[in-house]
């Protein structure tokens, strides 16, 4: 329940709230204006200029208020993230829905951050004093990572490939599996998958694709749920990575 609000107008004042116990963002407002038994004051990040996209060299720069719509409007991001936007969640939600909530937000069936985690995309965290941390890092404590900071902006490099593969019961459906492989002109490679946990998991980082389907098939050998056992997600994610690498030779 929220029981205070604050709409600061600079990035200064936005800390300095956020400092205070039991006071957490408000962006898109899709998870905090869920019921809830806890009481706590929200800082709104409407006024702060947070929402801007803009290219940077080989980088592609998106404030942490922007819109998963803007994002997908962008005419810079690739068209594998921008399939894993689409199958993230409904056009309305879409329009309220702020990057870095939904990434702080998210579970394991997240698309889009299974395409940022494999994109190995950089988190501007701010409080009295800014510093970056990639994605990796930031998902498994950002509870205590952010507690009184604030993502203000994340980055991500615009010179890899990237491909996505994903199964689901339906199209429509966020996936029981899912596959995204991001390569760099160097060579290196990355692999993420999503569909089961508290949030996508990175299967491997290497310096080129060879042994992505045993990276994919040991990184989910314990992913059992009521969607799925783990067996069939540890097959089907090395089947997926497989056409992953696979998109790629024919892109290449």
């Amino acid at each position: 329940m929220i029981i205070e609000y604050h709409r600061p107008k600079t990035l200064d004042e936005a800390t300095r709230l956020l400092s205070k116990p039991d006071t957490r963002p408000l962006g898109g407002g899709t998870s905090l204006n869920r019921p809830s038994p806890e009481r706590f004051a929200v800082v709104d990040l409407q006024a702060l200029g947070l929402n801007k996209i803009h290219k940077s060299g080989n980088k592609l720069v998106i404030g942490a208020t922007a819109t998963l719509q803007a994002l997908l409007d962008s005419a810079h991001i690739p068209p594998a993230l921008q399939e894993t936007i689409h199958l993230e969640t409904t056009y309305n939600l879409r329009q309220m829905a702020t990057v870095a909530g939904t990434l702080v937000a998210c579970d394991g069936r997240s698309t889009f951050t299974t395409a940022m985690l494999a994109l190995d995309a950089k988190c501007t965290v701010t409080s009295e004093q800014s510093s970056v941390i990639s994605l990796g890092d930031l998902l498994p404590l950002h509870t205590e990572i952010l507690r009184s900071k604030l993502i203000t902006r994340i980055e991500i490099l615009l010179n890899a490939k990237l491909t996505f593969e994903s199964v689901a019961r339906t199209p429509a459906d966020k996936p029981i599996v899912c596959a995204v492989l991001a390569q760099w002109p160097s060579g290196r490679t990355r692999l993420a998958l999503g569909g089961w946990g508290k949030s996508p998991l990175l299967a491997m980082d290497g310096n080129e694709p060879g042994g992505v389907e045993e990276a994919a098939r040991n990184a989910f050998a314990e992913a059992a749920d009521e969607w799925a056992s783990a067996e069939y997600r540890s097959e089907m994610a090395a089947v997926l990575a497989r056409r992953c690498v696979g998109k790629l030779q024919v892109e290449g």
